[in-house]
């Protein structure tokens, strides 16, 4: 997203202010007033983004684009980023009252290669949600021990979407068959 168009999903828009904006629209703040909020990729966000953030999450309003009065909302926020924070900081390019306002409690998920444990479980519920989505009431597919032994022998550079998008095509690729093979994996 530029910053115009998220600014208009996050805080709103009122009809008129801008081309395109035929009616009033609540923003993704407002819609989730009272309850929590992600804000996936949080180290992405730019310096002007981060101050308009940062008022939200320090006072609780907010500006919808083209109106002239403030909005008020009470929401829990949860962001998530891959990138070090702390280091943005110290190099100036996230701002630090954002951090800290964000850094109330910090959860620290490794990266799937580092957690191979999780692969069998994470592997079979991204292969029954693709399944359900793009084959449903079919019958439920399985991975066989070799499919398995590759997916733990692999790096996972893309993390965990990595994996779901190699279930997700595995599903698509394997036509009738109720066993995934190893054959049947990328050859990555």
């Amino acid at each position: 997203f530029n910053d115009n168009l998220l600014e208009s999903e996050l805080f709103g828009h009122i009809k008129g202010s801008f081309t395109g904006a035929v009616r009033d629209k609540k923003g993704l703040f407002e819609m989730a007033d009272k309850g929590t909020f992600f804000l996936d990729e949080i180290g992405d966000t730019s310096p002007t983004m981060q101050v308009k953030l940062l008022r939200v999450l320090q006072e609780g309003t907010f500006i919808p684009v083209g109106a002239t009065e403030s909005r008020r909302v009470d929401v829990r926020i949860v962001a998530a980023t891959n990138r070090n924070l702390k280091e943005m900081v110290e190099a100036g390019t996230f701002r630090e009252d954002l951090y800290y306002r964000l850094n109330v409690i910090n959860l620290t998920v490794p990266a799937l290669r580092d957690r191979k444990e999780d692969i069998p479980f994470l592997a079979e519920f991204f292969l029954n949600k693709a399944q359900t989505a793009n084959a449903p009431g079919t019958i439920k597919k399985i991975l066989t021990k070799r499919a398995l032994e590759k997916l733990y022998d692999y790096a996972w550079p893309g993390n965990v979407r990595e994996l779901q998008n190699e279930m997700e095509r595995v599903i698509v690729l394997s036509g009738p068959e109720n066993k995934i093979t190893a054959d049947m994996l990328s050859p990555k």
